[in-house]
């Protein structure tokens, strides 16, 4: 059995469970590492553009309790970036958020702060299916829901809103089929898997299409808003088609089938993948929801949902904020409902934000360190995250 000791992090309340055996090693890290983050920065202080560009801040708000964390970033600054991750670095799946944040190439930039993502479908062929809207690095993994969306604008801009999909498939006499991506395909849908997905569709049954780019048209990576001209390679009727690098497979359930012409090798279709709003240009988005400010005010439920550990991203003019709400925990934190957390949001300055997962997945990672208190204790495995990479700037 391994012995646990409780270690106090340099900076203000935090602290995490290690084994004894790593104690030396752990204190003797945080004690070399670069001072970096300000713990407790004044958030009403602004950023220098030509400084660090965010700082970090614990809240503790020993009368409920609450003890929040706050990551807080000059909207100015060019060398930031975001983006998102998958789970098994180019594939679906599950793990920790410092797995993730482990695995990003290193040419997309240094991360310096990340957040948990969306909420997933706990389907036991499709683990880490993210429930909403996905774009990752520029590639469409994940189809929109009805719950709202974050994303960065082509212009750089953030933006939340619901989005709608016209993902369809152009058959050659003009007939159109609705599609899905990267999710459980049913007895009278069509999904379009990619290579995101994993090896395989994981499917059983139905008609199977994989299918190649033409020409000078390039399949790979899906992406939104644009209009794709394949021609089916194969027609499958087993299902559980494999999935190479340099193609897609379009899974037809049964009962469409019979709805559809006769397909074959050869064929050549239309896949569009439009939505509104227009997300072509879009290299970062990911799923969420409910809105919590909106307009600078903040949003009302009846009644109030339970308290929890909760996850946002929101922003003004001229800052980004990531947040994170420990809770589950007795003398530590209590957690928030979504009025206290939207509250909370428009006295930091918000003027839109959203809610993303939170519960046991509630992390905040920054400069190789989670920061908050997981409620399970540790890490938990997740679907995706929202990493805040930091660029190289120009040689001039």
């Amino acid at each position: 059995m391994k012995t646990y000791i409780r270690v106090e992090k340099l900076f203000a309340g935090w602290a995490i469970l290690l084994p004894v055996q790593w104690k030396l090693g752990i204190i003797l890290g945080l004690l070399c590492w670069p001072a970096l983050v300000r713990a407790d920065a004044d958030l009403s202080t602004p950023l220098s553009s030509g400084g660090r560009g965010f700082t970090y801040h614990h809240d503790i708000v020993a009368g409920v309790p609450w003890s929040i964390h706050i990551v807080k970033i000059d909207r100015e600054r060019t060398d930031f970036e975001f983006t998102t991750t998958l789970a098994k670095g180019s594939n679906f799946g599950l793990s920790t958020l410092t797995e993730q944040i482990k695995v990003l190439p290193a040419e997309w930039g240094h991360p310096v702060a990340a957040i948990n993502g969306d909420f997933w479908n706990e389907h036991p062929k499709y683990p880490g299916d993210p429930k909403g809207l996905q774009i990752h690095h520029g590639e469409l993994v994940s189809t929109p829901s009805e719950r709202p969306s974050f994303w960065i604008d082509p212009a750089g801009k953030p933006q939340i809103g619901t989005v709608t999909t016209q993902f369809k498939v152009i058959w050659p006499n003009g007939a159109t089929t609705p599609f899905g991506i990267n999710e459980e395909r049913e007895y009278n849908t069509a999904v379009l898997y990619t290579p995101t997905l994993g090896p395989s569709t994981r499917t059983t049954g139905g008609h199977e299409l994989v299918l190649e780019s033409i020409g000078s048209v390039n399949g790979l990576p899906l992406r939104a808003g644009q209009t794709y001209v394949v021609r089916v390679r194969e027609v499958r009727d087993k299902g559980d088609t494999p999935i190479s690098r340099d193609s897609l497979v379009l899974s037809l359930g049964p009962q469409l089938v019979a709805r559809l012409p006769k397909i074959s090798p050869g064929m050549e279709l239309k896949i569009a993948t439009m939505t509104s709003p227009d997300l072509s240009g879009v290299t970062t988005a990911i799923g969420g929801g409910p809105v919590l400010v909106h307009g600078g005010k903040a949003m009302e439920w009846k009644p109030p949902p339970p308290r929890h550990p909760r996850t946002a991203i929101g922003w003004n003019e001229k800052y980004l904020f990531l947040v994170e709400v420990d809770g589950r925990q007795a003398g530590l934190s209590v957690g928030m409902t979504f009025p206290e957390l939207a509250d909370y949001l428009v006295k930091l300055g918000c003027e839109e934000a959203l809610n993303l997962d939170g519960g046991a997945s509630t992390t905040m990672w920054v400069y190789g360190q989670v920061m908050n208190s997981p409620s399970a204790g540790h890490e938990r495995n997740m679907a995706n995250a929202l990493v805040l990479l930091q660029k190289e700037k120009p040689l001039k």
